[in-house]
């Protein structure tokens, strides 16, 4: 079963989709700032958090769960918020799922494939992790990544009690991947892309390309400094123009 909080309201449903290695805690800014307007429905994404596992997965298997929870909900219409890999299976709803995905906002993602010799050295990580354990330098070199400059410490706590066995899966979906850059011209909903000029692991451009290719997104918004899980670690810079867009198209 896929864990979710419905965090209520009667404003139009929001499902917000977390990054790689976290679960639907991480919006709590979000959740805090935008749910006086929004119903929001936080979601973790198989493998994570409360939502478990049993085999390989795609990130197109998590946007299907993502429809069972909403249908679970009575949600017809929704918009989605996704942040790294919420933003790939973002891109995905919105692509199986045209007539309910009233708009998206996808913020340090990609709809490119993993590149291949990055796609090597996360793979090398898993490999100590399995072998090693979570070790102090092991968690500094994904918190650098994910987070930068940001405290890691309770995020630290949750990734040591991950069992082992998971991380390799969970990798090979994030690795894996398919990119879907030739379909975003099938992306028909209105579509807000934010981006960190910090972000270590995706590159402006590939924001650039999300930008270019989907025909009813917005001007890029970047944010200076912003680390890659920017929702998280930038909520402040985030949240204004979130709340304008969805203001304007749910």
């Amino acid at each position: 079963m896929t864990h979710f909080v419905d965090h209520g309201g009667t404003g139009p449903a929001v499902v917000l989709l977390h990054s790689f290695l976290m679960d639907g805690g991480m919006f709590e800014p979000q959740v805090a700032a935008l749910g006086d307007a929004f119903r929001l429905v936080t979601i973790d994404e198989r493998g994570h958090g409360q939502t478990p596992a049993d085999g390989p997965f795609t990130y197109w298997d998590v946007a299907r769960d993502v429809l069972e929870v909403v249908d679970q909900l009575g949600i017809d219409q929704f918009a989605v918020v996704g942040t790294s890999q919420g933003g790939f299976v973002g891109l995905r709803l919105a692509l199986l799922a045209p007539d309910r995905v009233t708009a998206l906002a996808v913020m340090g993602s990609s709809a490119a494939p993993e590149d291949p010799h990055v796609a090597e050295a996360y793979r090398g990580l898993g490999a100590l992790w399995t072998t090693q354990g979570p070790t102090d330098q092991l968690l500094d070199m994904v918190a650098t990544i994910c987070i930068g400059a940001m405290d890691a410490s309770a995020w630290k706590v949750k990734l040591r009690a991950l069992p082992y066995e998971r991380v390799p899966m969970l990798l090979e979906a994030l690795t894996g991947r398919d990119g879907v850059i030739d379909r975003l011209g099938e992306i028909s909903c209105p579509t807000l892309v934010l981006h960190g000029t910090a972000d270590a692991a995706y590159p402006v451009e590939r924001a650039e390309e999300i930008v270019a290719a989907v025909p009813k997104a917005e001007p890029l918004v970047l944010v200076e400094g912003g680390a890659h899980f920017l929702s998280l670690t930038d909520p402040d810079a985030v949240n204004p123009p979130l709340r304008e867009f969805l203001s304007a198209n749910i």
